[in-house]
């Protein structure tokens, strides 16, 4: 039986995994492209970390999924939440600095309510979480100005990002809205490894294979990635979604940004504009605004994001 200060411990270690690791994560993200494809870097990361997740539910006598409707469930979130997500955040990320990155990422949060809201199953939105989520947008669009003039190319790569989020955003609704038997870690797991074996198609496809090359820093950012980022975190994940409140596990939604801002200028001397840094306290108002009133009526707080 866990004691209650074994339980306290472990909530505080939880915690301490998804921020920092998830919070870093942007900035190992950034070294692993710039030393290596990004595809087939996040093949490999995925297809091991799933390796790893999928053993250890078995582990824990966790079943493979073994309904047809269930690898259907599986291959929609992969192609949504590792290929089109992950996929595309490393791409953008080989011309856009990781802490710009990270804080486009947070409009994933206003991409939620907002896009749940639509077609016939929709669920309204309240008075606040609209206010919410249009001060974010209003912080987004300042975050997207350029520092040096616009740029056709730079600004294309800053869309790419926000489809990423807008990806990751989908992919949640779909998941709040499956009923699968599969558990939650072993889902993940076979999840990240059909979303691995996709990202190495295309990545083989693209031609990546002849781009490879033994980059140190870049392999160690990946297996930081595999290790900790997919790993690690997801379980302390799935132990705060069950002995914690939504309330408090959605604050990762605006302290990883900070976080990864925070670590994009220590390690890659990154800097953001002024105006920037206005727009970046302006999503993180409206990304407060949104979650936590619905997280403090119980809402079920989303699944993490696997990349950073």
């Amino acid at each position: 039986m866990t004691t209650p200060a074994r339980r306290h411990s472990l909530l505080l270690l939880s915690f301490a995994s998804i921020y920092l690791v998830w919070g870093t994560s942007f900035a190992a993200t950034k070294f692993m492209v710039l030393g290596l494809p990004p595809f087939l870097a996040g093949a490999a990361r995925f297809a091991v970390a799933g390796l790893l997740l999928g053993l250890l539910a078995a582990a824990l006598g966790q079943p493979l999924p073994r309904r047809a409707r269930d690898w259907w469930h599986v291959l929609v979130m992969a192609l949504f939440q590792v290929v089109a997500s992950s996929g595309g955040n490393a791409l953008a990320m080989r011309h856009i600095a990781s802490n710009q990155s990270a804080l486009l990422n947070a409009s994933s949060a206003l991409w939620i309510p907002l896009v749940g809201a639509l077609g016939a199953r929709g669920h309204p939105l309240t008075l606040r979480v609209g206010a919410g989520i249009a001060i974010g947008l209003a912080g987004l669009a300042l975050l997207l100005w350029p520092r040096d003039g616009f740029s056709v190319a730079d600004f294309g790569w800053q869309l790419l990002a926000v489809g990423a989020c807008l990806a990751w955003a989908l992919g949640t609704l779909y998941y709040r809205g499956i009923r699968t038997r599969v558990p939650m870690l072993m889902f993940l797991g076979a999840e990240m490894l059909v979303g691995g074996a996709v990202l190495a198609v295309a990545g083989l496809g693209l031609g990546e294979g002849a781009e490879w090359r033994y980059d140190p820093t870049a392999l160690a950012a990946l297996a930081f990635l595999m290790l900790f980022s997919s790993c690690l975190a997801y379980t302390a994940f799935g132990y705060l979604m069950v002995h914690t409140t939504p309330a408090r596990l959605s604050t990762y939604a605006y302290v990883n940004p900070v976080i990864a801002a925070l670590t994009g200028w220590w390690l890659l001397g990154e800097r953001l504009s002024g105006t920037q840094l206005a727009g970046t306290g302006i999503i993180l108002v409206g990304v407060v605004i949104v979650s936590l009133p619905d997280a403090a009526a119980g809402a079920p707080a989303p699944p993490p994001e696997p990349t950073g």
